[in-house]
């Protein structure tokens, strides 16, 4: 198939971008600076010119593939009500050119959006208290057009090397500290999964229609926030200090929300519809073996 990727550059749309080629698909891959373009060319990819705020090029990018996998996001937290809102307007625009053409179209939405007091699963829904609820809006809203549409939920920690997200955050501020941190007794839990295999889930979905479902790709599914201060602990040098909420909010300041965040996750009918195995390696080994104490990471 000739697939249509936004994000084609970033941590997750890279891994993406490489299993679909490896496996014979052709992409179309959108960027926006002549840097991504360069980047993305020495892949085998065609390189697409586009913003995905400039509505028409995602419709143009969407119109000329078999598939669409949206992996772009505006990751500036500092806007990201806004941000989420943009992402629905791109959604509903790449939406408007599949309307009943059955070709797959995948958007990435979050895990650490659902709550429940047992492991979330593919049929929760997210709840009303977060902006960033407006992907997956519009992904029902298109789908009840007509549109073959599907979410596929990443975890808090997508990792490997070259990671850029929740964990690099974690370890920065942790140098900057001091110390590492967590929340009370730091019980609380993240899932995970490594870019490699949430790749493989994107791949998959894709060669088999992506029939109107929501994935997880989750590759463990509870991590204790405690084990993950931890290895940052070790990683470092520095000590490990348990913090109440109110000093918690000193020290992860925007990030606080994220560190609290409690959500085991299951991916058991992703796994069981897809044929999907996540294999490579968990959180804890990877971050004492991919670099990410490495100070030019």
């Amino acid at each position: 198939m000739r697939i249509f990727v936004t994000g084609s550059t970033g941590f997750v749309g890279s891994a993406v971008v490489r299993e679909l080629l490896d496996h014979g698909h052709s992409v179309l891959g959108l960027v926006r600076s002549d840097a991504s373009a360069q980047k993305l060319a020495k892949t085998g990819a065609t390189v697409f010119r586009g913003d995905l705020e400039d509505l028409e090029s995602l419709k143009s990018g969407a119109a000329s593939c078999d598939a669409v996998i949206h992996t772009g996001f505006n990751h500036d937290f500092s806007k990201f009500a806004e941000n989420c809102e943009k992402d629905r307007l791109a959604i509903e625009a790449m939406g408007s050119i599949l309307v009943g053409s059955n070709r797959p179209f995948i958007v990435t939405s979050g895990i650490a959006l659902l709550r429940a007091e047992r492991p979330v699963v593919e049929t929760d829904t997210v709840g009303e208290d977060t902006p960033r609820k407006a992907s997956d809006e519009a992904v029902a809203k298109i789908a009840a057009q007509g549109v073959n549409a599907s979410l596929m939920r990443l975890p808090p920690s997508v990792h490997g090397a070259g990671d850029h997200g929740f964990i690099p955050i974690l370890i920065n501020l942790a140098r900057e500290k001091g110390f590492a941190a967590c929340i009370d007794d730091g019980e609380n839990h993240w899932a995970a999964v490594h870019r490699l295999d949430a790749a493989k889930a994107y791949r998959l979905a894709i060669e088999q229609g992506a029939l109107n479902r929501v994935y997880h790709a989750v590759g463990e599914g509870a991590i204790a926030f405690a084990d993950i201060a931890h290895t940052i602990s070790e990683g470092l040098g520095v000590p490990l200090k348990s913090l109440t909420m109110e000093q918690a909010k000193d020290y992860f300041t925007w990030f606080t929300h994220f560190a609290a965040i409690d959500c085991r996750a299951s991916s058991a009918m992703t796994q069981e519809s897809l044929g999907w195995k996540p294999d490579e390696v968990g959180l804890i080994t990877d971050m004492k073996n991919a670099g990410y104490f490495d100070i030019s990471a």
